[in-house]
């Protein structure tokens, strides 16, 4: 008679005798320049008090584009080391320090937070703080699914309704009887700063290649809303940064990367996290650029989230365009931020290198849907006109190869461009 997991793992096209092996989530070869001194790590590991033996096997994750992440296998002890990117930073987006406190804190109201082992907030140590938690072994869904792993569409909708449900149950955390994670947040006034703090972080990371965003960061400012509410959130939630039970591959069992959490809206951390989700009928630039499997048959569209998420919590938008184009904006903030330590040479990854196409291609996408909130001869009177920087941005698609440009052009509001070459011809 099979086992419940023998029939979670056959339903879900896996070879249970071979799971272990083929789609368990592993490192691989470390990254030139990104080198790790095991020894050094193994002795502060040691002076902690942490039980190791011998030297570790070392391997590194490829999946982040940020904070570098490797596998330490000891004889005794499999362990995770993270630590932010060399090079300019913003530190609240590589911030070690609180990750490990948030997690830490955690623990004991969310069940998806892996078990931390040591902080080090010593740079002498390897040349920048890191902590060190325990692995959780299992699936992280990336780009697509591991080989081997096969869903049909009920269970690909199993999966990421679930993947919403530990949102949500992250959102309902009592924060009031964890007196430590209350210290993350500033109180009310979270959607304000988040506006005021992602166009302060662009503009500074603004190379000559991307545009301005100008026109979008006036309208978000122009409709910040209050807060909705404030609670533990994410910062960073994606399939990526989910860990799935390897018996049973649409099971949440962890969720990694909490560097950027905090108290804040909610639903400026479900905007944040579907300007990831890439549907299946979504342009080629964003496909390629696509880290999680939104585009299987069986997953929700955004509007689908949007309105599960929304019956499941009780909670109610005036204008979800707001948190949809913040989402959008700040992942172009992030994209630049990346982008903007390889355009300076501080850091050889080739995976960066056409970052900032990404951005061009998010600018797009907000100003169509600002377009659409508005209504275009609204867009065309009232919002678009008396900006310098159209002019500039509109120059930049000729910068573009031509596929790229054929979809941002295909993204932007009727007549946008033409309409900002004429406004500064008339200055």
């Amino acid at each position: 008679m099979a086992t419940d997991n023998d029939t979670a793992s056959n339903n879900a096209g896996i070879q249970t005798n071979d799971l272990n092996k083929d789609v368990l989530d592993k490192g691989g070869t470390v990254r030139e320049g990104e080198e790790l001194d095991a020894r050094v790590v193994s002795d502060w590991l040691r002076q902690q008090g942490v039980d190791i033996k011998g030297e570790p096997i070392v391997t590194q994750f490829s999946g982040g584009a940020s904070n570098w992440t490797y596998r330490l296998q000891y004889g005794n002890q499999d362990l995770i080391l993270r630590r932010p990117p060399k090079g300019t930073k913003a530190k609240s987006a590589h911030d070690m320090v609180r990750e490990y406190k948030v997690q830490k804190a955690l623990k004991n109201a969310y069940p998806y937070v892996p078990k931390m082992v040591a902080l080090c907030v010593d740079e002498a140590v390897i040349g920048a703080d890191f902590y060190v938690m325990e692995r959780m072994e299992g699936i992280i869904p990336r780009a697509n699914l591991p080989e081997g792993i096969e869903l049909d569409t009920e269970q690909t909708r199993l999966l990421c309704t679930n993947v919403i449900d530990a949102l949500v149950e992250l959102h309902q955390v009592d924060c009031d009887q964890h007196p430590d994670l209350l210290e993350l947040g500033r109180g009310e006034g979270y959607c304000e700063r988040q506006v005021t703090g992602w166009d302060k972080r662009y503009v500074k990371a603004k190379t000559p290649n991307v545009p301005s965003f100008t026109l979008v960061r006036q309208w978000l400012g122009k409709h910040t809303p209050a807060d909705s509410k404030t609670c533990l959130i994410h910062n960073d939630w994606r399939f990526d940064n989910v860990i799935l039970d390897a018996t049973e591959p649409t099971k949440v069992i962890g969720v990694l990367d909490w560097e950027m959490a905090t108290l804040g809206d909610p639903l400026m951390d479900l905007g944040s996290a579907l300007a990831y989700w890439i549907e299946e009928n979504d342009n080629m630039v964003m496909q390629q650029a696509r880290r999680q499997p939104t585009h299987l048959k069986g997953m929700m569209t955004r509007d689908e989230v949007v309105a599960y998420y929304l019956e499941k919590t009780n909670l109610q938008i005036d204008n979800w365009t707001f948190y949809e184009v913040f989402g959008l904006f700040r992942l172009a903030g992030i994209v630049q931020q990346i982008y903007y330590r390889y355009y300076h040479k501080q850091t050889t990854n080739p995976t960066f290198k056409n970052f900032w196409i990404i951005v061009h291609v998010l600018h797009a996408k907000c100003l169509k849907l600002i377009a659409q909130y508005e209504g275009d001869m609204l867009f065309t009177d009232r919002v678009q006109p008396h900006l310098r920087e159209m002019g500039v941005d509109a120059a930049m698609l000729e910068q573009l190869p031509s596929p790229v440009k054929k979809i941002v052009e295909g993204l932007l509001p009727k007549s946008y461009f033409a309409d900002a070459a004429k406004s500064k011809d008339e200055e």
